[in-house]
């Protein structure tokens, strides 16, 4: 997935109020950015970062630039969480997952268990369909492992137990862990972080829920699948 704009530098100045953030660019200006991860973040967004944003194409948005990569020891990190869903449903399109290959259709954001919307849906006659639901992973708190969630998520435990309910009405599931950076060849969950999550994710495993989970290679240009990594339960 490419970037449709080149990416602008900048340095971080500070998060704030979740979704915005204060970023001092090449030239000296300081410009306010969208940040769009609901998440804690942990280890991405300490004062005097390199980061890049992303240029809005509209100019009548509030906000005119993104909050798109930041450089952690020399490795890039993607933290925008809306960018995920692209990535896996380019890769699936194009063959380079092969848990997921061979179904006649794609659709995205299609409504479904307890007022609901699931990430992907796959589809071919005969076949039953496959609900993928995808989720970014950041957090890296030491080592290669990566972890996910990096704070309390009740909307992700919510979308274990709806894939869970699909299993059992006889559909295949899958979660999908997309991580977003190309330093870690493991993942597991953060039950310290989320204890809740943690317990519906092996609740999941039992439902025969599958687990699916891939790193990416980033540029400041564009951001694609990479190669399957290990999930630790």
């Amino acid at each position: 997935m490419q970037f449709p704009f080149p990416l602008i530098k900048g340095r971080l100045i500070r998060r704030y109020k979740r979704f915005l953030c204060d970023i001092e660019l090449a030239t000296g200006e300081t410009v306010t950015a969208h940040v769009a991860n609901p998440g804690s973040m942990l280890g991405l967004k300490d004062p005097g970062m390199t980061v890049w944003l992303s240029p809005a194409n509209n100019p009548k948005r509030k906000l005119q630039y993104s909050w798109e990569l930041v450089d952690v020891c020399g490795d890039l990190v993607g933290i925008n969480t809306a960018l995920p869903n692209a990535i896996v449903t380019e890769a699936i399109e194009t063959g380079k997952i092969p848990e997921l290959d061979g179904y006649d259709t794609l659709r995205r954001e299609v409504k479904y268990g307890a007022n609901s919307r699931i990430d992907i849906l796959l589809g071919e006659d005969g076949r039953p369909d496959c609900y993928v639901e995808v989720k970014n992973v950041t957090l890296k708190r030491g080592g290669t492992l990566a972890e996910f969630p990096d704070s309390v998520t009740l909307r992700g435990t919510k979308h274990l137990e709806e894939l869970a309910n699909m299993v059992r009405g006889g559909h295949r599931a899958v979660m999908f862990f997309l991580i977003q950076r190309g330093d870690c060849d493991s993942f597991s969950v953060a039950a310290d972080i989320d204890p809740a999550y943690a317990d519906a994710f092996r609740a999941a495993i039992d439902a025969e829920v599958e687990i699916l989970c891939y790193d990416c290679h980033i540029t400041t240009s564009e951001i694609n699948i990479g190669m399957p990594r290990t999930v630790i339960p």
